[in-house]
C-alpha cells in the first residue's frame, strides 16, 4: 500500500481562533478580498473560500468557540506577480508588509532553499499570513533568505 502522503495533494482548510469575529471577517473580506462562504453567529464561526468555492477554506472561530486558542501561521499559494506587488498593495491598504523574520519590507523576500518568493503580514489577532509563490529556479541554499532584487542578481551571477 502506498504511503498516505502520496494521496495528499494540498491543504484544503485551516482554522484559527480570533478575538473579535466581526473585525476578522472585515479584514479577510475587505483587506484580503476573500469570499465569505458562511457565518454561523450562534457558534461564533465564519468560513471563507480560498481560491474559489470548494477549492480551500479558512475557518475563523471567536475566541474560546474553537477547539484551541492559539495564534498560528498559514501560507496562501499565490501568483508570482501578486507576491511581488504585495508590499506596495499592503502599504496602500494600511497594512504592514513583513519579511521572513517579521521585519518591515518594501519588496518581496526569497527563501533560497525552496526557492519561493514570499511576503508576510499579521492579521488583527497576530496570526502570521504568508503569500507564497514557488519559483521554478533550482533551489539555492547558499542564497539564504533575502530580497527579490538580491535573488535576481544572485541568479544572474550564479546561473544554474
Amino acid at each position: 500500500m502506498p504511503p498516505l502522503s502520496d494521496a495528499i495533494s494540498g491543504v484544503y482548510e485551516t482554522h484559527m481562533s480570533v478575538a473579535d469575529l466581526p473585525r476578522s471577517i472585515a479584514f479577510y473580506r475587505e483587506a484580503l478580498g476573500l469570499t465569505l462562504a458562511r457565518e454561523i453567529p450562534a457558534r461564533g464561526v465564519a468560513f471563507f473560500w480560498v481560491g474559489g468555492p470548494q477549492q480551500g477554506m479558512l475557518g475563523l472561530w471567536q475566541g474560546g468557540s474553537g477547539p484551541l486558542r492559539m495564534t498560528g501561521h498559514f501560507a496562501f499559494r499565490t501568483a508570482r506577480d501578486a507576491v511581488l506587488t504585495a508590499p506596495a498593495t499592503f502599504s496602500t491598504l494600511g497594512l504592514a508588509p513583513l519579511g521572513f523574520h517579521g521585519e518591515p519590507i518594501t519588496e518581496a523576500v526569497v527563501i533560497g532553499w525552496m526557492p519561493a518568493v514570499t511576503v508576510y503580514l499579521k492579521d488583527p489577532d497576530g496570526h502570521s499570513i504568508e503569500f507564497l509563490h514557488l519559483l521554478s529556479d533550482p533551489p539555492d541554499e547558499a542564497f539564504g533568505i533575502g530580497p527579490w532584487s538580491a535573488w535576481l542578481a544572485h541568479r544572474k551571477a550564479h546561473p544554474a
